[in-house]
Parts: structure tokens; C-alpha cells; sequence
């Protein structure tokens, strides 16, 4: 029987971690998770990880792995997480893999273009004009140099934007190309399934989901990590808007808000990312 690997795929909050549980007892497999953000051992409840009881039921790989404080790209996620399934397929067949982080399901299974060697002067110049005029207007620029990374990546993110006109403007190449080279060959089958809901009710999920993050203790878990607040890791969706209210640019219950509408222009960037890939199976629930 040939190795197969199947990702659980699909947007923020749409029920991925429950369908991966239930596949991975079928196949009797631990699950691998392709999440950018619960691999961080400090970021829990903003990130949605799987509860305790849902670690015990089944072995859970790349949650809480790794600190906030410590360097990760999706390169390196490709490189530790191909010699993870490598020792994994030794005893499996079948293997179960989940995350909403479109990326690093790319580097997976497609493998990482050979981006250039970072040009410090011109990544300082970019972060010097994001302090100086703001996120807004590099999102201009990288709408005008390319319209297909403006569309897909997280604009809200000051990283992903700054990382993507970096590459534009340092090679004459828009981003979005460098990502269009033949994908490396994979010693497993892999098999894409993407779970959606109709938009209202993904919406709804969504936005419940935030006020339980709420009572469970996220605005807690955003002042412990206050001296992070800079680091990449936490420019995200959850944590960006309470820093922003803990700075006194808007009370908490505007804050909640944010996190509520910030997540579903997230889930939909999502579903946009995803919609050019013709392998994805899709079901809604």
C-alpha cells in the first residue's frame, strides 16, 4: 500500500480540529498541525489550539512546539515537518495533517521557491515607511505591483506585506511568481480536504468563537505576552487588536469587534487563497 497524507483544510473557525480528530481515529494517526500560529508555546487561546482533552485523544504534532521569541518561516516548517512524516510513514500508511495556514500547506506539499537573499537596506527602508505612513499606503504599492499577492496574503499582517514588496521591488519579479515554479516531488500521495459552511453561518461561528476566547481568558493571555508585542509572531488576528486597546486607541469592547470582523476578512482571504487549487476535495458541513 503506497504512503498517503491527507490536509484538513479550510477556513478560520469553520470546524477543522473536530474532522481531523475523527479522521485520524479511523486511520488510527496522530495529527500533524499546519497552523502558523499554535506552533507558539505562549499564544493558546487566541489561537484556537485543541483543548486538553482533544491532545489526549489523539497525539498531536507542531502544537506549542516552539516560542515567539525564536525565528520560523514556512521554509522551516517545510524542512522539520518533511523529517517528521518521514519517521510517521514508518509506521502509518495514512497520516493526518491540519491547519488553516495556506503557505505552509504549500511548503509542504509543493515545496518553497529559492527566494533571493534578504536585502537588509531595503527591508529597513520598507519597515522605516511603515512607521512613517503606515500600513495603508505599502498596501497601495503592492496592490499596483501585484494585484494576485494583494488579493491572497493577509494584508492585515505588516510582515506579510512588507516580505511580499521586498521580494517585488529587490528582483523585478512579482512575489506572486516566485510561487508558480514546478513543485517538488513527495514520496506520499497526498490528498487535500477543505471544509466550508455557508457564509452566514461560518460567520456566526466566528464570532462566537472570539466571545469564548473572551471568557476564557484572551485579554490575560494578550497582557502576559505585552513585551512580545513587536515580535512577528504577534502581529496576528486576536492579539494586534487588544495591544491596540492595552495603547488606548479603543476601549476592549471596540477591540472585540475588530477581532470579530478582522477574523472573517481573514476567513475569507482564506477561501480566496484556496480557490485556485483545483486538488482541494471540498465539502461543506
Amino acid at each position: 500500500m503506497g504512503k498517503e497524507l491527507t490536509i484538513i483544510l479550510g477556513p478560520t473557525g469553520v470546524g477543522k480540529t473536530d474532522y481531523s480528530i475523527e479522521l485520524a481515529k479511523e486511520y488510527g494517526s496522530p495529527i500533524i498541525n499546519c497552523d502558523s500560529r499554535q506552533i507558539y508555546k505562549e499564544m493558546d487561546i487566541g489561537t484556537a489550539s485543541p483543548s486538553a482533552q482533544q491532545l489526549e485523544e489523539v497525539r498531536h504534532y507542531f502544537i506549542h512546539t516552539h516560542s515567539v521569541t525564536q525565528y520560523y518561516t514556512a521554509g522551516l516548517y517545510e524542512l522539520e515537518a518533511m523529517a517528521l512524516l518521514e519517521e510517521l510513514f514508518k509506521e502509518h500508511d495514512r497520516l493526518v495533517m491540519v491547519g488553516g495556514s495556506g503557505m505552509y500547506i504549500d511548503a509542504l506539499c509543493n515545496g518553497l521557491d529559492d527566494f533571493p537573499p534578504a536585502d537588509l537596506k531595503l527591508r529597513d527602508s520598507l519597515m522605516q515607511r511603515l512607521a512613517d505612513e503606515g500600513i495603508e499606503s505599502l498596501r497601495n504599492e503592492l496592490r499596483v505591483l501585484d494585484r494576485a499577492s494583494y488579493d491572497t496574503i493577509d494584508i492585515a499582517n505588516p510582515q506579510r506585506v512588507v516580505r511580499a514588496l521586498e521580494v517585488t521591488l529587490q528582483t523585478g519579479r512579482k512575489f506572486s511568481d516566485w510561487k508558480s515554479a514546478p513543485k517538488k516531488v513527495r514520496p506520499f500521495a497526498i490528498r487535500k480536504i477543505g471544509i466550508n459552511r455557508n457564509r452566514e453561518e461560518l460567520y456566526d461561528r466566528i464570532n462566537r468563537r472570539v466571545d469564548i476566547m473572551m471568557e476564557q481568558g484572551l485579554l490575560r493571555e494578550v497582557e502576559s505576552l505585552v513585551q512580545y508585542k513587536d515580535l512577528p509572531a504577534l502581529k496576528t488576528v486576536g492579539y494586534r487588536e487588544i495591544f491596540e486597546y492595552m495603547d488606548g486607541k479603543h476601549s476592549l469592547e471596540t477591540a472585540i469587534e475588530l477581532i470579530k470582523r478582522n477574523s472573517r476578512h481573514y476567513a475569507k482571504k482564506q477561501l480566496t487563497y484556496w480557490g485556485r487549487d483545483k486538488e482541494i476535495e471540498w465539502f461543506h458541513k
